[in-house]
């Protein structure tokens, strides 16, 4: 080997030293690479992820957080958003079932004008509960006090013929109907000037309906929606309590615990919920739909979102949808030429939704119709899962009778039940577009109650709402009465009752 090629050989000996540590710098590399990967995979693994709901967004973290508004005030006004503020009204019923057809067309039309009356920039909420269980105005009412007489064992034993009659009548149902209006303003002070015009608008509206109405306080919103959401409770609250406690008014509101890890139902406590949405598939709708929904005696929550929209919009809207039918009817006349048949044949659908446009562009225009969107909900608690599935059966049957179908919010229940309270928020966007007409409809009025305050003295039950009759006749502007019957049919007891609960109750001088 001569001088040449030794030098070559070094210095391929000192290449592959080179190139075998190179390896084993790169082994020593991706040796640490995967140990500083298992360290973050480890870390990650202890830190807590972010839990999404199933729509995407944050995951509520207390049941305060479900409860969607700002502030409540003492005056009634709740904010729910930044900009958005509302306040409700309870109104009661009047009599509407067994009024005869005029009577009951004068009161849809004034309904209609009510519901005319609100703008698209301001988003209603009509809810109607039944709720079964203690009644605080009627067992007020139903108390017959003691005096300082022998005759209290009588009084003990007429109040307890009071309570059984009153549970016995209507299984101890009660029902309240509300609306609650909100809109947008600036600030506070913005809102409470619209809101309360727009609340002597409403009670005028109602005063011509014959409606009694009055606004609820910030104290009275807050029961009723605490008595929603814990059934049968006490509501122990006062807004002085807020200065020294440092609690807000949601924590004296909400249950123990919110449960939404259902698909089709959710759990308050030891409560069951479900909530449903009304699909409407009839093309004409009864004036009972709605008393016969809240005719059955069950815990239930009917929730109405009602959206007006501006008259010229919905009109365009109307006219594009005809358009649009049109050229429709013209690619089939073409498809027809191309195929040799009558280009008067057209899809059946076709001429029926062609129809129908034009039918309800004819009402916006010239028969005083407005346009809404709508979403009908339907909330039910019970403490027994079989109990919540039958009441959902009778409800589907009823639906079933006016071709509509009750439909359930799989996967959306808790956002059903965030639109069922009443503090006009709407998070669920299944809407249906009706005219004022066909709004309407779902007149809530079934008969007028007759339980007033003060020396009332019963007179049975209502024979159409089995809700207990008690009345103070010189109250009333014609406070004398006739007792008709057949014979035997109890005429003379009915006389001795009314004697004996006079007797018992007023103050009167009786006179035989």
């Amino acid at each position: 080997m001569n001088q040449i090629q030794k030098k070559q050989q070094k210095k391929l000996n000192q290449e592959k030293r080179n190139l075998k540590k190179q390896k084993e710098d790169l082994k020593s590399i991706s040796i640490s690479q995967k140990k500083m990967k298992k360290a973050n995979i480890s870390k990650e693994k202890g830190k807590p992820k972010k839990k999404l709901s199933f729509f995407g967004g944050k995951k509520k973290k207390s049941v305060q957080e479900t409860i969607p508004y700002l502030r409540m005030l003492r005056n009634g006004i709740c904010q729910v958003e930044k900009n958005k503020f509302n306040k409700m009204i309870r109104f009661l019923d009047i009599n509407y079932q067994l009024s005869t057809e005029e009577d009951k067309e004068s009161i849809f039309n004034e309904f209609s004008s009510f519901l005319n009356y609100f703008d698209p920039s301001v988003d209603i909420e009509l809810s109607y509960i039944n709720r079964i269980g203690k009644n605080e105005e009627v067992e007020k009412n139903i108390n017959v006090p003691d005096r300082n007489d022998s005759y209290n064992e009588i009084r003990k034993e007429y109040r307890e013929m009071l309570k059984n009659q009153s549970q016995k009548g209507n299984n101890g149902l009660t029902k309240y109907m509300y609306i609650t209006f909100s809109l947008q303003a600036q600030d506070l002070k913005e809102a409470t000037t619209r809101l309360e015009r727009m609340e002597m608008d409403i009670l005028n509206n109602f005063k011509q309906m014959g409606v009694k109405a009055y606004v609820l306080s910030g104290y009275e919103r807050l029961k009723v929606i605490h008595d929603i959401l814990n059934p049968n409770k006490n509501f122990v609250f006062s807004f002085e309590d807020l200065k020294y406690s440092g609690l807000s008014t949601k924590d004296y509101i909400v249950p123990a615990s919110f449960n939404f890890s259902s698909n089709n139902q959710f759990k308050i406590g030891e409560y069951f919920g479900e909530v449903n949405f009304l699909q409407i598939l009839a093309p004409e709708l009864s004036d009972r739909l709605l008393s016969e929904f809240l005719g059955v005696e069950e815990n239930m929550i009917v929730t109405f979102h009602i959206n007006s929209i501006d008259q010229t919009e919905a009109i365009k809207m109307i006219k594009r949808k005809i358009t649009d039918l049109d050229k429709m009817k013209i690619e089939e006349n073409k498809k027809a030429i191309r195929s040799g048949y009558d280009i008067d044949i057209l899809p059946s659908d076709l001429i029926t939704y062609g129809n129908d446009a034009k039918k309800l562009l004819v009402e916006l225009q010239n028969h005083n119709e407005r346009m809404f969107v709508i979403t009908i909900l339907f909330t039910n608690m019970e403490k027994s899962r079989k109990k919540l599935s039958n009441i959902i059966f009778q409800l589907n049957s009823i639906a079933g009778r006016h071709n509509c179908v009750l439909k359930n919010l799989n996967y959306r229940q808790e956002q059903g039940l965030i639109s069922s309270l009443p503090l006009g928020k709407n998070e669920i966007e299944i809407k249906r577009g009706l005219t004022t007409s066909s709004t309407a409809v779902f007149i809530p009025f079934t008969t007028e109650e007759l339980c007033l305050e003060g020396e009332s003295l019963y007179y049975g039950l209502n024979a159409l709402s089995r809700n207990i009759i008690m009345t103070d006749r010189k109250l009333l502007k014609n406070p004398n009465g006739l007792i008709l019957g057949t014979p035997g049919s109890g005429k003379s007891f009915s006389a001795k009752r009314e004697i004996t609960n006079a007797f018992l109750i007023t103050q009167d001088d009786i006179i035989m």
